[in-house]
């Protein structure tokens, strides 16, 4: 456990993504994994209100509404940290002033609850002047309805800026920032964007920590085909963008993810998500899980640590 940045939460070194309740888990498989999860000392649950917008007959919030069911059940809001998004729902696009105030009630609502520990802007709008947006937010803070802010998908002029009008206007400022950042991808985060989170405390909570499930290693170039089912028999999404990893590089991040693996007597997904928060500024990965079984590797790597010969050797091998 540790204080996530500047904030006062203090949370467990992995994040849980809510992306898949409401698409892959079902309510009750999406209960499974949140039990297991804060039974082994999990506290921060992430999700957002467009999630899962994506899926045939649903409109968003369904996570959402599955995590306010799931607290209200257990009786457990007050000992678990609940992150959620505004700007992607199709019903309450962007960061205008009056979409973040409806937004939050929204979500609010579905979570069954009177505050958010951590609310993300899903992504910058630059057709909405920062004064307006970070206004807004900052009055969601004033009010209690929202204990600290986020940032996802900014780059890293634009979160300068936004941090700069802040300090300047006396608002409540980003504390917590969540690229697109694992081994397989990290041109987004690293270099300016790191430089900055380290020089502003920023806490990093990196999203698809684990490369579509490629870097559970269960996808092989040997194989004769990818994989398009788990290991319940639920078609898999990630299929088709773990195939995309599948190439020389990919072939070398496997290879030294299994040598660190077998070393530790852990699992790929584990040393994959341990190299993550061994980088500058990170504080915990973002993993997802559909069943609780799949959760055991993302729990691991939350007592991993690797030297600094091994963190050296994987960003090697995906350099």
């Amino acid at each position: 456990m540790g204080l996530l940045g500047t904030t006062d939460l203090d949370i467990y070194p992995l994040c849980l993504g809510g992306n898949v309740f409401g698409w892959t888990a079902d309510r009750d498989r999406s209960f499974a994994v949140l039990d297991a999860f804060t039974a082994a000392g999990g506290n921060l649950i992430d999700t957002a209100d467009a999630y899962s917008v994506w899926v045939p007959g649903n409109s968003g919030g369904e996570s959402e509404t599955i995590l306010g069911e799931w607290t209200a059940s257990r009786g457990n809001r007050d000992s678990v940290y609940l992150a959620t998004k505004v700007a992607k729902s199709p019903q309450r696009p962007g960061l205008s002033a009056a979409n973040i105030r409806a937004a939050v009630d929204d979500s609010l609502r579905r979570l069954r609850t009177d505050y958010i520990d951590l609310y993300y802007a899903h992504h910058d709008d630059t057709e909405v002047p920062l004064a307006e947006t970070l206004g807004a937010f900052d009055e969601l803070v004033r009010a209690g309805k929202v204990r600290h802010l986020g940032a996802s998908q900014y780059t890293a002029p634009r979160l300068a800026e936004a941090l700069a009008l802040s300090e300047r206007e006396g608002l409540a400022r980003y504390q917590v920032v969540q690229p697109l950042y694992n081994l397989m991808n990290r041109g987004v985060y690293e270099g300016d964007l790191a430089d900055l989170c380290v020089r502003e405390k920023l806490a990093v909570l990196p999203y698809y920590g684990l490369a579509s499930g490629f870097l559970t290693g269960k996808y092989r170039p040997a194989d004769s085909a990818v994989p398009s089912e788990d290991a319940v028999g639920t078609p898999s999404p990630r299929a088709a963008g773990a195939r995309a990893y599948l190439d020389v590089r990919g072939e070398r991040v496997l290879a030294a993810l299994d040598e660190i693996a077998a070393a530790h007597r852990a699992e790929v997904a584990s040393v994959a998500l341990a190299w993550l928060r061994a980088r500058p500024a990170v504080a915990a990965p973002i993993s997802s899980a559909r069943t609780p079984d799949q959760l055991h590797a993302l729990l691991a790597s939350a007592t991993l640590t690797l030297s600094d010969a091994e963190v050296g050797q994987l960003s090697a091998a995906s350099a």
